[in-house]
């Protein structure tokens, strides 16, 4: 059997439904937002239209059948963020950091844990979920194996409970929908300062209801302008010992394998703001003819711009579904391709979009043009989740260097499957 990319019926179907969606009813997320000057304001503002994606079903494609979800693939789920990320990427942020909380769960917890954290996101669609990862002083040296450095929150155990201490920032949907917490996070911390994260780091599932939790400062960013970023203080938190996903050590594993998840769908967001900056550019191409006698897309500098911008997008898009259905056939076990697809497509959408700009002009820098907004969310791209530099890159690094490294593997590598 050859390889295929004809979509199914099924992918089809949720395709065009995701268009629809996005078209009719998140066109309407910009203008709404703009009537507000606080990133809080801006974000409260977006519940109605999460609560409107929970009524089409997209939130629950990020939860398993047997918890009451959808189970959409991560390729399907692809499919659905590029048409959403197309016309708004807020709503999508929400529930990508709705994954990023709950995903640990369902990869790695255990049936008890699964039965009792996840159905209540399905149950009510507009529940908030927050990865509470990033410290304060960075996240890129999460794992460093010196335990004087890298992730300060803590969970240490008193009895038969986790009491957890720290900082964190940039986390997103954590002030939930009033200020006053969101329903869980899931807290990456250590279990002892003096181990390494090799031996100590984990991840932890914390209710937002919880004493000792607090938001104590709001992060206004120039892009994702309805995304909320906070900063989480958790001081003296008490969970049980069953909280924790999987045991002391295992968070490398699951925190790489999370972000490996968002790596990829990354991707397909990308190529949305491409997608939408391409249709700009090529509409006015087309129309405007800048004082000359033809519209500008008879001239080759303009109609090789194009088609160089429309290569890059489609590039994305393949990469982006290949990536994905490699996450879902090795069970996240193989991250290298979702990782160049997070570093790649991010990096080339700011390409995309500023060539986009560079056909309308200086109008595209204004407010007159919505090339401007589509820029401060491609800039947001290579920067956050793990940023490129920071983090992407070394995680590219540490697998090409690790031992037995094949370097033909990674357009085939689905665990057991052939090379």
């Amino acid at each position: 059997m050859g390889i295929d990319f004809t979509l199914s019926a099924e992918q089809i179907g949720l395709r065009q439904a995701a268009r629809d969606f996005a078209t009719q009813v998140l066109k309407d997320v910009r203008k709404t937002i703009r009537q507000y000057s606080r990133p809080d304001e801006r974000f409260y503002a977006t519940r109605p239209f999460l609560q409107k994606a929970a009524d089409a079903g997209f939130v629950k494609g990020l939860f398993p059948k047997e918890y009451g979800g959808a189970g959409i693939p991560t390729l399907d789920f692809a499919l659905a963020a590029e048409e959403l990320a197309a016309v708004d990427v807020n709503v999508p942020s929400t529930l990508l950091g709705n994954g990023l909380c709950v995903k640990p769960v369902v990869i790695f917890g255990t049936e008890e844990q699964k039965r009792r954290f996840l159905p209540d996101f399905v149950e009510d669609g507009t529940r908030l979920g927050a990865l509470a990862y990033t410290e304060v002083t960075g996240g890129a040296n999460y794992d460093t194996p010196d335990p004087r450095y890298g992730v300060r929150t803590f969970a240490i155990r008193e009895g038969d409970e986790w009491v957890i201490n720290g900082e964190k920032h940039y986390t997103t949907n954590g002030t939930g929908w009033d200020g006053k917490n969101c329903h869980l996070y899931a807290v990456v911390c250590r279990t002892d300062p003096g181990k390494s994260p090799q031996e100590s780091l984990a991840v932890v599932m914390v209710p937002g209801s919880l004493p000792g939790i607090k938001v104590t400062g709001l992060i206004d960013t120039v892009g994702h302008r309805a995304t909320v970023s906070p900063r989480m203080k958790f001081e003296n938190v008490r969970v049980p010992l069953d909280n924790m996903i999987g045991k002391p050590g295992d968070g490398i594993k699951i925190v790489s394998t999370n972000f490996a998840w968002t790596a990829a769908l990354i991707g397909a967001a990308c190529v949305g703001v491409m997608r939408a900056a391409f249709d700009h550019a090529l509409e006015f191409a087309k129309k405007d003819a800048r004082s000359g006698p033809h519209p500008i897309i008879d001239y080759p500098t303009v109609g090789y711009m194009l088609a160089d911008m429309k290569m890059r997008i489609e590039a994305c898009r393949y990469l982006t579904w290949k990536s994905c259905q490699q996450f879902d056939l090795s069970g996240g076990k193989e991250q290298e391709l979702a990782v160049m697809t997070k570093v790649f497509c991010s990096e080339t959408c700011v390409d995309v979009v500023y060539d986009a700009m560079r056909v309308v002009g200086v109008d595209s820098y204004t407010d007159m043009h919505p090339l401007a907004e589509l820029m401060n969310d491609a800039m947001c791209f290579p920067l956050y989740d793990g940023g490129n530099m920071g983090a992407r890159r070394r995680q590219l690094h540490s697998i090409i260097k690790s031992p037995g490294y094949d370097s033909h593997l990674a357009p085939y590598g689905v665990f057991g499957h052939a090379k």
